[in-house]
């Protein structure tokens, strides 16, 4: 997840307007294109900017979905990712039977599975699971770094000074 202090404020604000936003993906998945979904969405999370840990990281927690949403929903679903200013969303809808407790949380280490939701929360800004009379709406989020400041950049770019040597002159 992000240190930054105002991802969750952003997050919030970028749901409240669901359906809003620049669509990237809109596809329908099931158990034999989970693979192609999954590069496919990584070719357009990393499009939309977010590469790197971050980007894997996000595209791992809507794999862990996806998966659940063949496993526990119904076989299929379909996967819905925008851009809400410098925010990604990430919808996966399936179609099963709404379970009545989806555990959000780590299980014991001598338990197989159910660690996908958990995951996808570790490793967003954001797990929202929303139940609909015909299955189950998870939504992700994750926020998108904004560029450095060119005069940031090119003083990291500097060498150090370590203080023994002037301004202007060499380190040899």
């Amino acid at each position: 997840m992000s240190d930054d202090p105002g991802a969750a404020d952003r997050f919030k604000s970028a749901q409240a307007r669901p359906g809003g936003g620049a669509p990237l993906m809109s596809q329908h998945f099931t158990g034999e294109t989970v693979t192609a979904l999954r590069h496919a969405l990584q070719a357009k999370v990393f499009a939309a900017g977010l590469v790197g840990d971050p980007g894997l990281d996000f595209v791992l927690a809507v794999h862990e979905l996806v998966t659940n949403a063949v496993r526990h929903g119904g076989g299929h679903g379909r996967v819905d990712l925008r851009r809400e200013q410098d925010v990604l969303i990430c919808e996966i809808t399936d179609h099963g039977a709404a379970a009545d407790n989806l555990p959000v949380r780590l299980p014991a280490v001598d338990v197989a599975g159910g660690r996908g939701l958990w995951l996808a929360h570790q490793l967003t800004e954001g797990l929202i699971l929303t139940r609909r009379p015909d299955g189950v709406t998870a939504t992700v989020a994750v926020c998108l770094q904004p560029l450095a400041d060119p005069d940031i950049s090119a003083l990291s770019a500097a060498p150090p000074n370590d203080g023994l040597s002037s301004p202007g002159e060499g380190n040899e």
